[in-house]
Protein backbone atom coordinates (compact mmCIF):
# COMPACT_ATOMS: atom_id res chain seq x y z
CA UNK A 1 0.00 0.00 0.00
CA UNK A 2 1.15 3.50 -0.57
CA UNK A 3 3.16 5.70 1.91
CA UNK A 4 0.45 8.42 1.88
CA UNK A 5 2.70 11.25 3.21
CA UNK A 6 4.67 10.85 0.24
CA UNK A 7 3.70 13.10 -2.86
CA UNK A 8 4.84 11.32 -6.31
CA UNK A 9 5.53 12.88 -10.06
CA UNK A 10 5.95 10.47 -12.32
CA UNK A 11 7.68 11.09 -15.69
CA UNK A 12 7.22 9.54 -19.01
CA UNK A 13 8.43 10.24 -22.20
CA UNK A 14 7.34 10.10 -26.04
CA UNK A 15 8.04 9.22 -29.23
CA UNK A 16 11.80 9.06 -29.06
CA UNK A 17 14.45 8.39 -25.99
CA UNK A 18 17.18 11.03 -25.53
CA UNK A 19 14.69 13.76 -24.83
CA UNK A 20 15.85 14.58 -21.39
CA UNK A 21 13.73 13.11 -19.10
CA UNK A 22 16.62 12.32 -16.69
CA UNK A 23 17.57 15.82 -16.27
CA UNK A 24 14.07 16.92 -15.95
CA UNK A 25 13.38 14.88 -13.01
CA UNK A 26 17.09 16.23 -11.51
CA UNK A 27 16.38 20.07 -12.02
CA UNK A 28 12.98 19.27 -10.86
CA UNK A 29 14.25 17.65 -7.85
CA UNK A 30 16.20 20.57 -7.49
CA UNK A 31 13.86 23.29 -7.50
CA UNK A 32 11.88 21.29 -4.88
CA UNK A 33 14.41 20.91 -2.55
CA UNK A 34 15.37 24.29 -2.74
CA UNK A 35 11.66 24.94 -1.57
CA UNK A 36 12.46 23.06 1.93
CA UNK A 37 11.20 19.36 0.77
CA UNK A 38 12.93 16.65 1.01
CA UNK A 39 13.51 14.56 -2.42
CA UNK A 40 14.08 11.05 -3.37
CA UNK A 41 13.87 9.73 -7.36
CA UNK A 42 13.53 5.76 -8.33
CA UNK A 43 14.46 5.19 -12.09
CA UNK A 44 12.04 2.68 -13.71
CA UNK A 45 14.15 0.89 -16.44
CA UNK A 46 12.37 -1.52 -18.56
CA UNK A 47 15.57 -3.74 -19.86
CA UNK A 48 15.63 -7.45 -18.75
CA UNK A 49 19.28 -7.23 -17.37
CA UNK A 50 19.24 -7.85 -13.69
CA UNK A 51 20.88 -4.26 -13.84
CA UNK A 52 23.75 -2.29 -16.29
CA UNK A 53 27.04 -3.75 -14.34
CA UNK A 54 27.59 -6.37 -17.04
CA UNK A 55 26.27 -3.74 -20.37
CA UNK A 56 28.44 -2.29 -23.09
CA UNK A 57 28.92 1.74 -22.41
CA UNK A 58 28.46 1.88 -25.92
CA UNK A 59 24.94 0.96 -25.57
CA UNK A 60 24.20 2.04 -21.88
CA UNK A 61 26.28 4.59 -21.31
CA UNK A 62 28.29 4.66 -17.72
CA UNK A 63 27.26 2.29 -14.77
CA UNK A 64 26.90 5.03 -11.99
CA UNK A 65 27.72 3.13 -8.33
CA UNK A 66 26.17 4.39 -5.36
CA UNK A 67 27.38 4.51 -1.66
CA UNK A 68 25.75 0.63 -1.25
CA UNK A 69 27.21 -1.17 -3.73
CA UNK A 70 24.48 -0.98 -6.38
CA UNK A 71 25.10 -0.41 -10.36
CA UNK A 72 22.70 1.71 -11.30
CA UNK A 73 21.91 3.73 -14.39
CA UNK A 74 23.31 6.55 -15.32
CA UNK A 75 20.29 8.84 -14.57
CA UNK A 76 20.82 8.18 -11.02
CA UNK A 77 24.42 10.30 -11.01
CA UNK A 78 21.86 13.26 -12.49
CA UNK A 79 19.84 12.92 -9.18
CA UNK A 80 22.70 12.90 -6.78
CA UNK A 81 24.64 15.57 -8.66
CA UNK A 82 21.09 18.06 -8.67
CA UNK A 83 20.34 17.39 -5.22
CA UNK A 84 21.36 16.25 -2.18
CA UNK A 85 19.69 12.82 -2.04
CA UNK A 86 21.22 10.00 -1.91
CA UNK A 87 20.65 7.15 -3.96
CA UNK A 88 20.37 3.61 -3.42
CA UNK A 89 20.42 0.03 -4.89
CA UNK A 90 16.10 1.07 -3.80
CA UNK A 91 16.41 3.80 -6.25
CA UNK A 92 16.57 1.78 -9.80
CA UNK A 93 14.93 -0.88 -10.79
CA UNK A 94 14.63 -2.80 -13.57
CA UNK A 95 12.50 -5.73 -15.60
CA UNK A 96 15.01 -7.81 -14.50
CA UNK A 97 15.05 -7.08 -10.52
CA UNK A 98 10.97 -7.03 -10.66
CA UNK A 99 10.56 -10.67 -12.56
CA UNK A 100 13.12 -12.17 -10.31
CA UNK A 101 11.38 -10.95 -7.61
CA UNK A 102 8.33 -12.42 -8.49
CA UNK A 103 9.73 -15.46 -9.37
CA UNK A 104 11.72 -15.67 -5.97
CA UNK A 105 8.39 -15.55 -4.13
CA UNK A 106 6.24 -17.51 -6.59
CA UNK A 107 8.87 -20.30 -5.55
CA UNK A 108 9.04 -19.88 -1.37
CA UNK A 109 4.88 -20.63 -2.41
CA UNK A 110 4.03 -16.98 -1.41
CA UNK A 111 1.00 -16.66 -3.36
CA UNK A 112 -0.28 -19.90 -2.24
CA UNK A 113 -0.87 -21.65 -5.47
CA UNK A 114 -2.40 -18.91 -7.73
CA UNK A 115 -1.88 -18.08 -11.01
CA UNK A 116 1.25 -15.55 -11.17
CA UNK A 117 0.26 -13.21 -13.52
CA UNK A 118 1.71 -9.21 -14.76
CA UNK A 119 -1.23 -7.46 -13.55
CA UNK A 120 -1.59 -7.96 -10.56
CA UNK A 121 1.59 -9.39 -9.30
CA UNK A 122 4.02 -8.06 -11.73
CA UNK A 123 2.65 -4.56 -11.33
CA UNK A 124 1.97 -4.65 -7.51
CA UNK A 125 5.65 -5.78 -7.00
CA UNK A 126 6.50 -2.43 -9.17
CA UNK A 127 4.17 -0.17 -6.86
CA UNK A 128 5.62 -1.76 -3.70
CA UNK A 129 8.79 -0.89 -4.57
CA UNK A 130 8.41 3.05 -5.56
CA UNK A 131 6.05 3.22 -2.36
CA UNK A 132 9.26 1.91 -0.20
CA UNK A 133 11.79 3.80 -2.58
CA UNK A 134 10.15 6.98 -1.70
CA UNK A 135 9.32 6.32 2.52
CA UNK A 136 10.28 8.97 3.83
CA UNK A 137 10.63 11.55 1.58
CA UNK A 138 7.97 14.69 0.50
CA UNK A 139 8.49 14.22 -3.00
CA UNK A 140 9.25 10.96 -5.21
CA UNK A 141 9.87 11.63 -8.42
CA UNK A 142 9.45 8.66 -10.63
CA UNK A 143 10.77 8.31 -14.27
CA UNK A 144 9.79 5.53 -16.55
CA UNK A 145 13.04 4.51 -18.95
CA UNK A 146 12.11 4.00 -22.65
CA UNK A 147 8.97 5.82 -24.35
CA UNK A 148 5.50 4.92 -24.26
CA UNK A 149 4.57 2.56 -26.67
CA UNK A 150 7.58 0.24 -26.42
CA UNK A 151 6.04 -3.17 -25.11
CA UNK A 152 8.59 -3.48 -22.52
CA UNK A 153 7.22 -0.74 -20.64
CA UNK A 154 3.52 -1.63 -20.55
CA UNK A 155 4.10 -2.89 -16.48
CA UNK A 156 5.63 0.06 -15.40
CA UNK A 157 2.92 2.30 -16.74
CA UNK A 158 0.01 -0.26 -15.96
CA UNK A 159 1.80 0.02 -12.17
CA UNK A 160 1.83 3.50 -12.87
CA UNK A 161 -2.02 4.02 -13.93
CA UNK A 162 -2.73 1.54 -10.77
CA UNK A 163 -0.75 3.83 -8.03
CA UNK A 164 -2.86 7.17 -9.01
CA UNK A 165 -6.07 5.52 -7.89
CA UNK A 166 -4.46 4.10 -4.45
CA UNK A 167 -3.04 7.50 -4.07
CA UNK A 168 -5.70 9.55 -4.37
CA UNK A 169 -5.81 12.99 -6.06
CA UNK A 170 -3.60 15.98 -5.06
CA UNK A 171 -1.34 12.91 -4.15
CA UNK A 172 0.29 12.67 -7.55
CA UNK A 173 0.84 13.87 -10.96
CA UNK A 174 1.90 12.67 -14.33
CA UNK A 175 4.58 14.92 -16.54
CA UNK A 176 5.15 13.96 -19.91
CA UNK A 177 8.28 14.84 -21.59
CA UNK A 178 7.95 15.16 -25.29
CA UNK A 179 9.22 16.85 -28.60
CA UNK A 180 8.07 19.82 -30.49
CA UNK A 181 10.42 19.88 -33.51
CA UNK A 182 10.70 23.02 -35.29
CA UNK A 183 10.66 21.96 -39.44
CA UNK A 184 13.11 24.64 -40.69
CA UNK A 185 11.87 24.12 -44.57
CA UNK A 186 8.11 25.05 -43.62
CA UNK A 187 9.44 27.29 -40.55
CA UNK A 188 6.83 25.39 -38.06
CA UNK A 189 6.88 24.16 -35.04
CA UNK A 190 4.96 20.68 -35.62
CA UNK A 191 2.52 19.56 -32.02
CA UNK A 192 1.42 16.54 -33.69
CA UNK A 193 4.01 14.02 -32.03
CA UNK A 194 3.24 15.40 -28.59
CA UNK A 195 -0.52 15.34 -29.60
CA UNK A 196 -0.27 11.06 -31.03
CA UNK A 197 1.84 10.54 -27.69
CA UNK A 198 0.06 12.26 -25.72
CA UNK A 199 -3.18 9.84 -26.72
CA UNK A 200 -1.16 6.90 -26.63
CA UNK A 201 -0.52 7.25 -23.24
CA UNK A 202 -4.23 8.52 -22.49
CA UNK A 203 -5.05 5.17 -24.33
CA UNK A 204 -3.37 3.31 -21.23
CA UNK A 205 -5.50 5.16 -18.66
CA UNK A 206 -3.04 8.23 -18.15
CA UNK A 207 -3.77 11.55 -17.81
CA UNK A 208 -0.74 14.02 -17.55
CA UNK A 209 -1.28 17.33 -15.96
CA UNK A 210 2.17 18.43 -17.14
CA UNK A 211 3.69 18.59 -20.77
CA UNK A 212 7.34 19.49 -20.78
CA UNK A 213 8.13 19.96 -24.62
CA UNK A 214 11.59 19.48 -25.71
CA UNK A 215 12.52 22.03 -28.82
CA UNK A 216 15.31 23.32 -29.80
CA UNK A 217 13.88 27.04 -29.13
CA UNK A 218 11.20 28.48 -26.86
CA UNK A 219 7.53 27.72 -27.49
CA UNK A 220 5.21 30.39 -28.67
CA UNK A 221 2.26 30.81 -26.64
CA UNK A 222 -0.09 30.14 -30.02
CA UNK A 223 1.67 26.86 -29.98
CA UNK A 224 1.26 26.21 -26.02
CA UNK A 225 -2.77 26.53 -26.36
CA UNK A 226 -3.35 24.71 -29.12
CA UNK A 227 -1.01 21.79 -27.17
CA UNK A 228 -2.79 22.13 -24.18
CA UNK A 229 -6.24 22.10 -25.89
CA UNK A 230 -5.39 18.98 -27.89
CA UNK A 231 -3.88 17.33 -24.81
CA UNK A 232 -6.72 18.33 -22.40
CA UNK A 233 -3.99 20.00 -20.07
CA UNK A 234 -3.57 23.39 -18.76
CA UNK A 235 -2.22 25.72 -20.50
CA UNK A 236 0.17 27.20 -17.25
CA UNK A 237 1.27 23.44 -17.38
CA UNK A 238 3.19 23.43 -20.91
CA UNK A 239 6.15 24.11 -19.99
CA UNK A 240 9.23 24.71 -23.00
CA UNK A 241 12.49 22.94 -22.11
CA UNK A 242 14.40 24.44 -24.71
CA UNK A 243 17.99 23.50 -25.54
CA UNK A 244 20.48 24.83 -23.04
CA UNK A 245 24.54 25.19 -23.29
CA UNK A 246 24.91 23.65 -20.02
CA UNK A 247 22.27 21.00 -17.95
CA UNK A 248 22.79 23.18 -15.45
CA UNK A 249 20.48 25.61 -16.54
CA UNK A 250 17.66 23.54 -16.58
CA UNK A 251 16.58 24.89 -13.08
CA UNK A 252 16.32 28.47 -13.46
CA UNK A 253 14.28 27.55 -17.14
CA UNK A 254 12.11 25.70 -15.78
CA UNK A 255 11.99 28.09 -12.71
CA UNK A 256 11.04 31.00 -14.94
CA UNK A 257 8.11 29.19 -16.50
CA UNK A 258 6.68 28.73 -12.44
CA UNK A 259 6.34 24.77 -12.86
CA UNK A 260 7.70 24.81 -9.34
CA UNK A 261 4.90 26.88 -8.31
CA UNK A 262 2.30 24.54 -10.38
CA UNK A 263 3.19 21.66 -9.25
CA UNK A 264 2.67 22.50 -5.38
CA UNK A 265 -0.50 24.10 -6.44
CA UNK A 266 -1.74 19.97 -8.35
CA UNK A 267 -0.47 18.73 -5.00
CA UNK A 268 -1.65 21.22 -2.64
CA UNK A 269 1.98 21.63 -0.94
CA UNK A 270 2.64 24.68 0.60
CA UNK A 271 6.30 25.49 0.55
CA UNK A 272 8.80 28.77 0.76
CA UNK A 273 9.89 30.44 -2.44
CA UNK A 274 12.59 29.25 -4.16
CA UNK A 275 15.99 31.12 -3.52
CA UNK A 276 17.78 30.07 -6.90
CA UNK A 277 21.18 32.12 -6.57
CA UNK A 278 23.37 29.75 -6.02
CA UNK A 279 22.22 27.91 -9.84
CA UNK A 280 22.72 31.30 -10.54
CA UNK A 281 26.34 31.19 -9.71
CA UNK A 282 26.81 28.07 -11.35
CA UNK A 283 25.51 29.35 -14.94
CA UNK A 284 26.76 32.88 -14.33
CA UNK A 285 30.85 30.68 -14.17
CA UNK A 286 29.91 28.50 -16.74
CA UNK A 287 29.05 31.23 -18.99
CA UNK A 288 31.70 33.73 -18.53
CA UNK A 289 34.65 31.67 -17.35
CA UNK A 290 38.39 33.34 -16.85
CA UNK A 291 40.45 30.93 -17.63
CA UNK A 292 40.15 28.16 -20.04
CA UNK A 293 42.24 24.47 -20.12
CA UNK A 294 41.87 21.44 -22.47
CA UNK A 295 42.13 17.73 -20.46
CA UNK A 296 42.68 14.79 -23.33
CA UNK A 297 41.05 11.97 -21.73
CA UNK A 298 42.66 8.63 -22.98
CA UNK A 299 40.07 6.16 -23.49
CA UNK A 300 38.56 3.22 -25.68
CA UNK A 301 34.74 4.70 -25.35
CA UNK A 302 35.14 7.96 -27.13
CA UNK A 303 32.45 7.68 -29.26
CA UNK A 304 30.43 7.79 -27.06
CA UNK A 305 30.80 10.47 -23.80
CA UNK A 306 27.86 9.09 -21.92
CA UNK A 307 30.32 6.10 -21.17
CA UNK A 308 32.12 9.05 -18.79
CA UNK A 309 29.29 10.97 -18.33
CA UNK A 310 29.93 11.70 -14.12
CA UNK A 311 33.78 11.76 -15.17
CA UNK A 312 32.72 14.73 -17.85
CA UNK A 313 30.71 16.04 -15.11
CA UNK A 314 33.13 16.54 -12.24
CA UNK A 315 35.87 17.83 -14.61
CA UNK A 316 32.86 20.83 -15.19
CA UNK A 317 32.29 21.18 -11.96
CA UNK A 318 35.98 21.52 -10.84
CA UNK A 319 36.30 24.09 -13.84
CA UNK A 320 33.22 26.02 -12.01
CA UNK A 321 35.21 26.32 -9.32
CA UNK A 322 38.32 27.44 -10.73
CA UNK A 323 36.34 29.86 -13.06
CA UNK A 324 37.63 27.73 -15.68
CA UNK A 325 36.50 26.52 -18.85
CA UNK A 326 37.29 22.70 -19.20
CA UNK A 327 37.36 21.52 -23.02
CA UNK A 328 37.54 17.86 -23.30
CA UNK A 329 39.41 15.98 -25.87
CA UNK A 330 38.73 12.50 -26.52
CA UNK A 331 41.78 10.47 -27.42
CA UNK A 332 41.05 6.83 -28.40
CA UNK A 333 43.80 4.47 -26.79
CA UNK A 334 44.33 2.64 -29.75
CA UNK A 335 44.39 5.25 -32.19
CA UNK A 336 47.50 6.72 -29.80
CA UNK A 337 49.44 3.49 -29.47
CA UNK A 338 49.53 3.74 -33.44
CA UNK A 339 50.43 7.39 -33.54
CA UNK A 340 51.94 8.24 -30.44
CA UNK A 341 51.16 10.49 -27.41
CA UNK A 342 53.35 13.43 -28.66
CA UNK A 343 51.09 14.23 -31.75
CA UNK A 344 47.41 13.39 -29.99
CA UNK A 345 48.45 14.88 -26.83
CA UNK A 346 50.17 17.73 -27.93
CA UNK A 347 48.94 21.17 -26.72
CA UNK A 348 47.19 19.25 -23.28
CA UNK A 349 47.14 20.94 -20.31
CA UNK A 350 46.42 17.81 -18.65
CA UNK A 351 46.17 14.26 -19.14
CA UNK A 352 43.38 11.64 -17.25
CA UNK A 353 43.34 7.89 -18.26
CA UNK A 354 39.75 6.87 -16.68
CA UNK A 355 38.83 3.39 -15.04
CA UNK A 356 37.66 0.46 -17.98
CA UNK A 357 37.96 -2.97 -18.24
CA UNK A 358 39.58 -5.50 -21.07
CA UNK A 359 42.74 -5.32 -22.69
CA UNK A 360 41.34 -3.03 -25.50
CA UNK A 361 43.21 -0.06 -26.33
CA UNK A 362 45.88 -0.45 -22.58
CA UNK A 363 48.93 -0.26 -24.08
CA UNK A 364 48.01 3.31 -25.64
CA UNK A 365 47.20 4.61 -22.38
CA UNK A 366 50.14 3.33 -20.64
CA UNK A 367 51.90 5.24 -23.22
CA UNK A 368 49.70 8.89 -22.53
CA UNK A 369 50.64 8.47 -19.34
CA UNK A 370 54.47 7.78 -19.67
CA UNK A 371 54.22 10.86 -21.94
CA UNK A 372 52.76 13.12 -18.70
CA UNK A 373 54.83 11.59 -16.37
CA UNK A 374 58.01 12.38 -18.55
CA UNK A 375 56.80 15.71 -19.85
CA UNK A 376 55.49 17.07 -16.49
CA UNK A 377 51.99 17.25 -17.18
CA UNK A 378 48.96 17.14 -14.91
CA UNK A 379 48.07 13.51 -14.33
CA UNK A 380 44.77 11.78 -13.04
CA UNK A 381 44.35 7.86 -13.09
CA UNK A 382 41.12 6.77 -12.45
CA UNK A 383 40.46 3.01 -11.13
CA UNK A 384 42.45 1.09 -13.99
CA UNK A 385 43.90 4.59 -14.61
CA UNK A 386 46.03 4.22 -11.24
CA UNK A 387 47.04 0.44 -12.01
CA UNK A 388 48.29 1.21 -15.34
CA UNK A 389 50.30 4.08 -13.88
CA UNK A 390 51.91 1.41 -11.60
CA UNK A 391 52.38 -0.88 -14.86
CA UNK A 392 54.49 1.88 -16.20
CA UNK A 393 56.30 3.01 -13.54
CA UNK A 394 57.33 -0.49 -12.59
CA UNK A 395 58.40 -0.73 -16.52
CA UNK A 396 59.79 2.61 -17.12
CA UNK A 397 61.15 3.54 -13.89
CA UNK A 398 61.85 0.25 -11.67
CA UNK A 399 63.23 -1.81 -14.41
CA UNK A 400 60.44 -4.67 -14.67
CA UNK A 401 60.12 -4.42 -18.41
CA UNK A 402 57.44 -7.33 -18.64
CA UNK A 403 55.25 -5.72 -15.76
CA UNK A 404 51.63 -5.75 -16.42
CA UNK A 405 48.25 -6.63 -14.72
CA UNK A 406 46.96 -10.21 -15.05
CA UNK A 407 44.27 -8.94 -16.43
CA UNK A 408 45.91 -8.78 -19.75
CA UNK A 409 48.56 -11.17 -19.39
CA UNK A 410 48.33 -14.37 -16.87
CA UNK A 411 51.52 -15.22 -18.06
CA UNK A 412 53.53 -12.06 -16.98
CA UNK A 413 56.88 -12.82 -14.98
CA UNK A 414 56.41 -9.47 -12.94
CA UNK A 415 52.19 -9.14 -12.46
CA UNK A 416 52.43 -5.62 -10.39
CA UNK A 417 48.29 -5.59 -10.60
CA UNK A 418 46.73 -9.10 -9.73
CA UNK A 419 42.94 -10.34 -8.77
CA UNK A 420 41.66 -9.14 -5.25
CA UNK A 421 42.28 -12.20 -2.93
CA UNK A 422 38.02 -12.54 -2.77
CA UNK A 423 37.88 -12.30 -6.26
CA UNK A 424 39.32 -15.82 -7.09
CA UNK A 425 36.35 -18.12 -6.61
CA UNK A 426 34.30 -15.77 -8.18
CA UNK A 427 31.95 -17.22 -11.04
CA UNK A 428 29.36 -14.90 -11.80
CA UNK A 429 30.16 -11.36 -13.32
CA UNK A 430 26.94 -9.50 -12.58
CA UNK A 431 27.22 -7.44 -8.91
CA UNK A 432 30.60 -9.24 -7.71
CA UNK A 433 33.23 -6.93 -8.31
CA UNK A 434 34.39 -4.80 -5.19
CA UNK A 435 31.46 -1.76 -5.30
CA UNK A 436 30.42 0.68 -2.82
CA UNK A 437 32.06 3.32 -0.36
CA UNK A 438 35.16 1.97 1.44
CA UNK A 439 37.18 3.71 3.96
CA UNK A 440 40.78 4.98 2.71
CA UNK A 441 43.46 5.92 5.09
CA UNK A 442 45.64 8.40 3.63
CA UNK A 443 49.41 9.32 3.96
CA UNK A 444 50.31 11.93 6.52
CA UNK A 445 52.42 14.85 4.88
CA UNK A 446 50.93 13.34 1.43
CA UNK A 447 49.54 15.79 -1.49
CA UNK A 448 46.22 13.50 -1.40
CA UNK A 449 46.01 14.14 2.70
CA UNK A 450 46.78 18.15 1.83
CA UNK A 451 44.04 17.90 -0.96
CA UNK A 452 40.89 15.94 1.16
CA UNK A 453 42.55 18.24 4.55
CA UNK A 454 41.85 15.01 6.27
CA UNK A 455 43.69 11.60 7.44
CA UNK A 456 40.26 8.99 6.71
CA UNK A 457 38.20 9.48 3.46
CA UNK A 458 35.27 7.41 1.87
CA UNK A 459 34.85 6.92 -1.57
CA UNK A 460 33.08 4.39 -4.00
CA UNK A 461 34.80 1.24 -5.82
CA UNK A 462 34.38 -1.04 -8.52
CA UNK A 463 37.02 -3.49 -9.39
CA UNK A 464 38.39 -6.48 -9.10
CA UNK A 465 41.97 -6.09 -9.60
CA UNK A 466 44.70 -4.38 -7.29
CA UNK A 467 48.19 -3.26 -6.96
CA UNK A 468 50.23 -6.65 -5.64
CA UNK A 469 51.83 -5.58 -2.55
CA UNK A 470 54.60 -8.20 -3.66
CA UNK A 471 55.81 -5.20 -5.49
CA UNK A 472 54.63 -1.79 -2.98
CA UNK A 473 58.46 -2.19 -1.95
CA UNK A 474 59.78 -1.68 -5.06
CA UNK A 475 57.62 0.89 -6.32
CA UNK A 476 58.04 2.76 -3.09
CA UNK A 477 61.62 2.74 -2.96
CA UNK A 478 62.11 3.65 -6.64
CA UNK A 479 60.34 7.05 -5.59
CA UNK A 480 56.51 5.97 -5.94
CA UNK A 481 54.20 7.42 -2.68
CA UNK A 482 51.77 5.09 -1.56
CA UNK A 483 49.29 7.75 -0.34
CA UNK A 484 46.37 6.25 0.05
CA UNK A 485 45.58 2.65 1.59
CA UNK A 486 42.57 0.47 2.82
CA UNK A 487 42.33 1.31 7.24
CA UNK A 488 44.21 -2.10 7.44
CA UNK A 489 47.06 -1.07 4.61
CA UNK A 490 45.91 -4.39 2.96
CA UNK A 491 45.13 -2.49 -0.20
CA UNK A 492 46.65 0.47 -2.31
CA UNK A 493 43.83 2.87 -2.97
CA UNK A 494 46.32 5.80 -4.04
CA UNK A 495 49.52 6.91 -5.39
CA UNK A 496 51.22 9.92 -5.96
CA UNK A 497 54.78 10.61 -7.52
CA UNK A 498 56.00 13.65 -5.39
CA UNK A 499 58.60 15.45 -7.80
CA UNK A 500 55.52 15.89 -9.94
CA UNK A 501 53.83 18.75 -10.35
CA UNK A 502 50.64 17.01 -10.23
CA UNK A 503 50.48 13.15 -10.94
CA UNK A 504 47.92 11.32 -9.14
CA UNK A 505 46.25 7.67 -9.49
CA UNK A 506 42.93 6.31 -7.09
CA UNK A 507 41.54 2.96 -7.38
CA UNK A 508 38.09 4.65 -6.60
CA UNK A 509 35.95 6.83 -8.75
CA UNK A 510 35.66 10.27 -6.63
CA UNK A 511 33.87 11.81 -9.94
CA UNK A 512 30.61 9.73 -8.32
CA UNK A 513 30.86 12.52 -5.43
CA UNK A 514 31.54 15.51 -6.83
CA UNK A 515 28.46 18.35 -7.64
CA UNK A 516 28.27 21.85 -9.95
CA UNK A 517 27.72 23.52 -6.22
CA UNK A 518 30.79 21.66 -5.16
CA UNK A 519 33.38 20.00 -7.14
CA UNK A 520 35.78 17.24 -6.06
CA UNK A 521 38.40 18.13 -4.24
CA UNK A 522 40.55 15.50 -6.24
CA UNK A 523 39.35 17.34 -9.70
CA UNK A 524 39.43 20.82 -8.01
CA UNK A 525 42.54 20.37 -7.32
CA UNK A 526 43.71 18.73 -10.94
CA UNK A 527 42.44 21.69 -12.72
CA UNK A 528 43.90 23.95 -10.32
CA UNK A 529 47.39 22.31 -11.34
CA UNK A 530 46.56 22.12 -15.08
CA UNK A 531 45.96 26.05 -14.97
CA UNK A 532 49.35 26.48 -12.76
CA UNK A 533 50.77 24.26 -15.58
CA UNK A 534 49.78 26.57 -18.37
CA UNK A 535 50.84 29.47 -16.78
CA UNK A 536 47.74 31.07 -15.40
Amino acid sequence: MPRNQTKYVFITGGVMSSLGKGITASALGALLENRGLKVTFVKLDPYVNVDPGTMNPLQHGEVFVTDDGAETDLDLGHYERFTSAKMTKANNFTTGQIYDSVISKERRGEYLGRTVQVIPHITDEIKESVYRACEGADIGIVEVGGTVGDIESLPFLEAIRQARLDLGEQNSVSMHVTPVPYIAAADEMKTKPTQHSVKALREIGIQPEFLVCRSERDLPEEIKKKIALFCNVDPKRVITARDADSIYEVPLLLADQGIDHELGEALNIWSRATDLSEWRRVVGRIQNPKHGVEIGIVGKYVDLTDAYKSLNEALFHAGIQNNTDVELRFVDSEELAKKGAEKLLEGCDGVLVPGGFGERGTEGKIQAIKYARENNVPFFGICLGMQLAVVEYARDVCGLKDANSIEFDEKTKNPVIHLMAEQEEVVDKGGTMRLGAYPCKLKEGSRAGEIYTADEISERHRHRFEVNNAYREKLEADGMVISGTSPDEVLVEMIELPEHPWFIGCQFHPEFKSRPTKAHPLFASYIAACLAAKGN
